[in-house]
């Protein structure tokens, strides 16, 4: 068959799976191009609102502090994120059956795994930024020196090649014998274990352990941080400053809840046999929260907007003195 070759594993002398097969979101035929359409235009958006940020956060002299460094890595990051998943899944909503490597798999697994993680810890270490912004707003430039930025930055992709290394060890390493249709529209950990006849349980479980701990760390470091700025906030006299400071914050805590959230949903639910409330949950964290962030953190950002309109209004008077000089 050309699907399998004879290749043996470490683990046994299993006949190992060259090529996969991945579903859709769903295989409901009337469903197939009015989800192509939605999830284009959701990856159109995530592209135009992160290539944007990027720029402006570039060529805007006002918007290069910390706190829109840390941004332009997460619009970095959420760019490269869904450009991962959406393209290989939108092949699955127009072509009949979606082959996919087993180098091609691997390598999708870990680049998932390395911008995943980095979203993660991108977004506790914005948390770090605003809590020492708002809560030691005179020690702010000297804690948060372009050092220590820069360190924070460097340990943030390295956890995310260190833990898209581990998981995509563990998994390349499993044999894949029997079938070769995922479960689900994208290499995932979980779909591909389910589908592994070479299944190590204690390897699984430091896995797990290890997901658990990066989203752990991740959440206990972004809720502790704003609830240190809660309280920081709730001593502000002026109602207005109160009311602006809660909607910032409940807008990023929305982002993130919804981040984390689906995450817990898809590693840490019972084990059920139901795979579209995984698909479901996962399209959360792949797809709505990298287009979400840049309309977040920018569109109720009256910084950006201002950045924004000189940006634009010097492009105007530009023109205008190339017109005159004509």
């Amino acid at each position: 068959s050309s699907i399998t070759s004879g290749r043996g594993m470490e683990t046994g002398n299993h006949s190992s799976v060259t090529i996969f097969v991945l579903e859709a979101l769903t295989d409901h035929p009337g469903l197939q191009l009015p989800l192509f359409f939605l999830f284009l235009f959701i990856y159109l958006v995530s592209l135009v609102g992160n290539l944007c940020l990027l720029c402006l956060i570039r060529i805007s002299p006002r918007l290069h502090t910390p706190m829109y460094y840390f941004l332009s890595h997460l619009s970095f990051i959420d760019l490269c994120y869904s450009s991962v998943i959406i393209p290989k899944m939108l092949e699955s909503f127009v072509l009949e059956k979606n082959f996919t490597s087993f180098l091609e798999c691997m390598t999708q697994l870990f680049l998932f795994c390395f911008f995943g993680i980095d979203d993660s810890y991108m977004l506790a270490a914005m948390a770090y930024d605003r809590y020492v912004a708002i809560c030691n707003p005179l020690l702010y430039h000297v804690t948060m020196s372009h050092r220590v930025c820069l360190l924070l930055i460097t340990s943030v992709y390295a956890a995310g090649v260190l833990g898209a290394l581990a998981h995509t060890s563990y998994v390349s390493t499993r044999s894949f014998c029997g079938t070769k249709s995922i479960h689900h529209y994208f290499c995932d950990i979980l779909p591909l274990l389910n589908i592994s006849c070479s299944r190590d349980y204690t390897k699984e479980l430091l896995v797990m352990m290890l997901v658990g701990f990066n989203v752990l760390t991740c959440v206990a470091a972004i809720f502790a941080s704003y609830a240190f700025i809660m309280s920081s906030i709730l001593h502000v006299r002026s109602a207005a400053g109160r009311s602006k400071a809660f909607s910032t914050c409940s807008s990023h805590l929305a982002a993130v809840g919804i981040f984390y959230g689906s995450i817990t949903f898809m590693y840490f639910k019972p084990a059920t046999n139901d795979t579209t409330q995984e698909k479901v949950a996962s399209v959360f964290y792949t797809t709505v929260v990298p287009m979400l962030n840049p309309l977040i953190y920018s569109l109720r950002n009256k910084e950006v907007k201002e950045a924004l309109k000189a940006v634009l209004n010097c492009r105007m008077l530009s023109r205008s003195a190339q017109k005159m000089t004509y």
